[in-house]
């Protein structure tokens, strides 16, 4: 689809899920702002999926390129404002797309990092004390302080659920948080594997998949093992598009308000994005096909 076609089919997505979610105003005093909320959350969704990140660059897109469609777009502090607030808007859409189209019994689960600076910088970093912890990337080989997402995918590659810890918490501490709505096959590495953890999942109706360790004696047919493990591989594809193409490792927010606001509707923004590629027919991790120019 045109860039076109991409904007107004998110703001049709939006403007019939936020008729449902929001039944009465969501502001009881002052004016009420130029821009509806649906074309604010549109600009910040496609915006994220342009790979703009920050409100700045995008409320620059829109305000040199797309002025005819969003005549009212003011100030960029009023767009800003206005975004952020909408952060529980945005939860509650993205939950009721994982309703409509995130059923399934084969999921898959993982971590990956979350730097809010280098381990060099974290003594005299000032925000987030209280929050961050210290961890280890494995895949630079360094230490870093800051927090660590947690993700669930369907087989599919949608998100179903996904949080934000600080780095030293144990990832096997958070996965039940994010794992309550489904049932099924669960797929995830080894750091996963804890005997409490598996005999929680089995009373959930989940069946807990990981490869062992080179001390455990595994009985598992090779063949099925090996067939889950590729599988598991889209979670590593959803964890690089979320880095590469949403940048949602990069830290712009100095709170823990406006970072889980930035996370949700870099979440938010994955989804529609797989969305449509399913409406289209399009294989649903292959964003790079959906805007065709």
């Amino acid at each position: 689809m045109s860039i076109h076609e991409f904007i107004i089919s998110i703001y049709l997505i939006l403007e019939e899920l936020y008729s449902i979610i929001v039944t009465q105003p969501l502001r009881s005093r002052g004016f009420a702002p130029a821009l509806s909320d649906v074309e604010i959350i549109t600009m910040q969704i496609v915006g994220e999926f342009l790979e703009l990140d920050s409100d700045k660059n995008i409320w620059k897109y829109f305000k040199h390129n797309w002025l005819e469609w969003f005549p009212k777009l003011g100030s960029y502090p009023n767009f800003c404002k206005h975004g952020a607030n909408l952060w529980h808007v945005n939860q509650q859409i993205t939950s009721k797309l994982r309703q409509r189209f995130g059923s399934d019994n084969i999921h898959f689960l993982d971590g990956f990092p979350l730097p809010v600076c280098r381990y060099a910088r974290a003594k005299k970093h000032k925000n987030f004390k209280g929050y961050a912890g210290f961890s280890y990337c494995a895949a630079k080989q360094e230490k870093y302080y800051g927090f660590k997402g947690h993700l669930v995918i369907n087989f599919s590659g949608m998100i179903t659920g996904c949080t934000f810890a600080p780095a030293n918490c144990d990832e096997r501490d958070v996965a039940p948080e994010i794992t309550q709505n489904i049932h099924g096959l669960l797929g995830a590495d080894k750091g996963y594997i804890r005997p409490e953890l598996k005999e929680y999942y089995w009373y959930q109706r989940i069946d807990l998949q990981t490869p062992h360790r080179r001390n455990m004696v595994d009985l598992r047919p090779k063949e099925a093992l090996r067939i889950l493990m590729n599988a598991r591989r889209k979670i590593e594809t959803v964890i690089s598009q979320l880095t590469e193409r949403f940048k949602i490792q990069r830290i712009r927010a100095r709170d823990m308000w406006h970072l889980s606001h930035r996370i949700i509707r870099k979440v938010l923004s994955h989804t529609i994005s797989v969305v449509l590629n399913i409406q289209l027919g399009i294989p649903p991790l292959q964003l790079e096909f959906l805007i065709q120019s």
